[in-house]
């Protein structure tokens, strides 16, 4: 098993249905858009540029979507916190994804790409 897979597969639920979601959508919403494993962590990149990454904020104990070129995306529900280049978007695993703001966030995303 490829350790991007173990990675998903070894998180507690709800976190870990809510990661295999966001990342199953972030795959089908460009034909650019492939999966990495970088940093020992799920990345995505867009034509090979690293361009965003799910992961569990520590504090919050949520999961996240990290746009590397964050500060060039804006959108209200996007957390710089205490990062100069990226920002995050929380999300409740225990809720519906955020379907319109995933949609908003991802194609400013990748107008910045191409």
């Amino acid at each position: 098993m490829r350790e991007i897979d173990q990675y998903f597969l070894q998180r507690p639920e709800p976190e870990k249905s809510c990661l295999l979601a966001l990342r199953s959508y972030i795959l089908q919403f460009d034909v650019h858009l492939q999966e990495a494993w970088k940093y020992r962590m799920p990345f995505f990149c867009y034509d090979q540029k690293m361009c965003c990454y799910l992961w569990t904020h520590k504090k919050y104990g949520q999961p996240y979507l990290g746009l590397v070129e964050g500060k060039l995306i804006h959108h209200p529900d996007l957390l710089p916190e205490k990062r100069a280049r990226m920002k995050i978007l929380l999300f409740d695993p225990e809720a519906d994804l955020p379907i319109d703001t995933i949609n908003d966030v991802l194609s400013q995303m990748i107008k910045i790409y191409q």
